[in-house]
């Protein structure tokens, strides 16, 4: 049993990188299949991003690769993750779970983790993966040129504006790349023509756009979330 739980704590690694807010998430669905509350009243039953940034600061998670927005977790980080969880339903107190963790191995750690969620890992681990999976997310749509826009997930690193405008320039220099529109002619597509590319245009086509759609939206009585 401790091995088949083992192996399939460790199927969960596939779902890795994360950053703070998916690893939290994820830690959330199996916490949540494994009905887990600490016993200490002003622990948090399940972990938020701001939490993750906040163990990683205290020394109880290992420190990401990259900084920032950029940072990504891993299965250890999982692991650590859900071992804090699983002491503080025990009664541990922070600083106590710190130093059993500096003392512990990765694989300690992990048959550790595994046999306390057992039975929601034998019961409910494809539950648990496919809320973690299914859990809403919001995307950003970034106009880029006529008929072409950009969609990036806001929880990924890339969803900073500093790189949303950075992919965004990149596009859109490859679409006026002379070599690329012949390469685009020859497959019959017409690309937007330069002068449309610019960001002056597209702020212009946008006013444009709502002033024509207000009116009617307005008489129509649609309100934002109706």
């Amino acid at each position: 049993m401790a091995e088949s739980s083992v192996a399939l704590l460790r199927a969960h690694a596939r779902h890795a990188p994360w950053n703070a807010r998916g690893l939290a998430s994820h830690a959330t669905s199996l916490v949540d299949a494994a009905g887990m509350r600490p016993t200490n009243a002003s622990a948090r039953a399940t972990p938020s991003a701001r939490a993750v940034r906040f163990y990683v600061a205290a020394g109880l998670l290992d420190h990401p690769e990259g900084k920032g927005t950029a940072a990504t977790y891993h299965y250890r980080h999982l692991l650590q993750l859900l071992a804090i969880k699983i002491r503080q339903r025990e009664g541990q107190t922070l600083d106590a779970i710190k130093a059993e963790m500096q003392d512990i191995t990765g694989d300690q750690l992990e048959r550790r983790v595994a046999q306390s969620l057992a039975p929601a890992l034998g019961a409910g681990s494809d539950r648990a993966v496919a809320h973690d999976d299914d859990a809403p997310v919001s995307w950003r749509r970034l106009p880029v040129a006529d008929g072409i826009e950009l969609n990036v997930r806001d929880d990924s690193p890339a969803a900073r504006d500093a790189v949303i405008i950075a992919i965004r320039e990149a596009v859109r220099a490859a679409l006026a790349d002379e070599a690329n529109r012949k390469k685009f002619a020859d497959q019959s597509y017409e690309l937007t023509p330069r002068e449309n590319l610019s960001t002056e245009y597209f702020a212009q086509f946008i006013k444009a756009d709502i002033e024509k759609w207000w009116p009617i939206i307005k008489a129509a009585g649609i309100e934002a979330g109706g």
